[in-house]
């Protein structure tokens, strides 16, 4: 197995020392209202000496615009030239090219090598500084800083966590169709550095990041046995989460990081189970002659979604945490699959195949307001951003190759590719690191 340790990033933060003003005088983006006019927002290159301050700002511009809640400004439309972003700008310039806001900064290396990073966000209709805060890093954490510098934007005007520093793991497909080839990889959420966890000898499937941030649990056919896996991020060690008899299918932590949740197959069909990472003991949760699998625990940990055929074909169910109270929640035409519940713990996102098609949409857990965001020739696999606003998931289109990655939002109107050097499938996203 190829070992990949992740880079601890130590950041120092501070607030700046400047005036804040109440948050109903400045502008903001209520993103409870439906589909929302994105705010165009003016992101000047960061003040560094070097091609550095301009990257930042990319990246910065790039995650904002990504989330359709924000229009950055063309650069050639800019009037003032910032040139010390301690200053106060001149609003007027930025009213003009009707800048709602502006972000501000500089880059500096500090005597012991590393980056210190700061910006300030403004409400140029207002004429008010909104927030300002400053980061030190090592140089090559870079656009990390950028995402987090993104993410304090996002909160400031949203009211909201961000999730832009984040990462996701993910399955990297190469080769022909007839002998795919599937590592385990992971990568910061807009699909930059990417790095491969498994060396492809072996099918992977299903990976599941742990609350806690630094493992991953996944299902591999290593020596043609199926197995769930621990893999830590930081170290590159792993361990067999515990060998069953038959198919072990969808593992996923639960929401303490203690459990591991998954679907056992003998006999011909499939039940629920956790198992006590700390103990190794397992507990059944699910007896039914059908295939119940795909479990997600809600975020309080209280119940469980999963799907099951018991019905005669694939639908959503809810149980307890125990198990009991296993109640149907999904009617609508077709069969569902693959669902998991929001962080938030309003909405529950899915997988659904209806007329030839299959669509990612989602649905309140006791099963209404079913609502469709996307439908293709075959979608899969949903995965929710840490902050409930956004979904990932993965497609192959007809005639394509390979599947590939794509977000949506819950408007259903922002439905973007992430770009990955490979075909891609089953993502799952990080929390929001520390």
């Amino acid at each position: 197995m190829m070992k990949r340790s992740f880079i601890r990033l130590m950041i120092a933060f501070a607030g700046m020392a400047m005036s804040f003003v109440p948050a109903y005088a400045l502008v903001e983006i209520n993103i409870n209202k439906g589909n929302v006019e994105p705010l165009p927002i003016a992101i000047t290159d960061f003040q560094s000496g070097n091609e550095l301050g301009a990257q930042i700002s990319q990246v910065i511009a790039a995650d904002l615009q990504r989330s359709g809640l924000f229009a950055p400004v063309n650069k050639a439309a800019f009037i003032e030239k910032i040139s010390n972003p301690d200053q106060q700008p001149r609003f007027e310039d930025w009213k003009v090219i009707n800048a709602q806001a502006l972000v501000t900064g500089r880059v500096t290396r500090e005597g012991d090598g590393r980056l210190r990073a700061e910006f300030r966000l403004w409400d140029t209709f207002a004429g008010q500084q909104m927030t300002g805060q400053q980061f030190f890093t090592q140089p090559e954490n870079w656009r990390r800083v950028a995402h987090i510098i993104a993410d304090a934007i996002y909160e400031r005007i949203t009211g909201e966590k961000g999730y832009f520093d984040t990462r996701v793991v993910f399955v990297s497909e190469s080769g022909p169709k007839t002998a795919r080839q599937r590592q385990l990889a992971i990568m910061d959420q807009d699909g930059f550095n990417v790095r491969q966890l498994t060396n492809g000898n072996d099918i992977v499937l299903t990976p599941r990041f742990s609350p806690n941030r630094q493992e991953v649990t996944y299902m591999s056919f290593e020596g043609d046995q199926p197995r769930v896996y621990l893999l830590q991020l930081e170290t590159g060690q792993r361990e067999v989460v515990g060998n069953f008899p038959g198919m072990t299918f969808a593992p996923r932590f639960s929401p303490d990081g203690q459990k591991v949740i998954m679907s056992l197959q003998q006999e011909g069909n499939s039940n629920i189970y956790t198992m006590d990472l700390r103990s190794r003991t397992t507990t059944r949760l699910t007896n039914t002659a059908a295939i119940d699998t795909s479990p997600s625990y809600s975020p309080d940990g209280t119940r469980i979604v999963f799907e099951s055929d018991r019905g005669g074909r694939q639908q959503l169910y809810v149980m307890g945490a125990d198990g009991s109270g296993q109640t149907r929640i999904s009617f609508g035409d077709g069969s569902y699959s693959t669902p998991v519940w929001s962080p938030r713990g309003d909405l529950i996102a899915f997988t659904k195949q209806s007329g030839g098609k299959f669509s990612i949409g989602v649905m309140k857990p006791d099963g209404s307001g079913e609502r469709i965001l996307t439908t293709g020739f075959h979608n899969e696999g949903p995965t929710w951003a840490p902050n409930g606003r956004v979904l990932m998931f993965f497609r192959q289109n007809a005639g394509a190759g390979g599947p590939q990655l794509y977000s949506i939002d819950l408007t259903g109107y922002n439905e973007q590719q992430i770009k990955t050097p490979a075909y891609a499938s089953d993502p799952a996203w990080s929390p929001l690191l520390e």
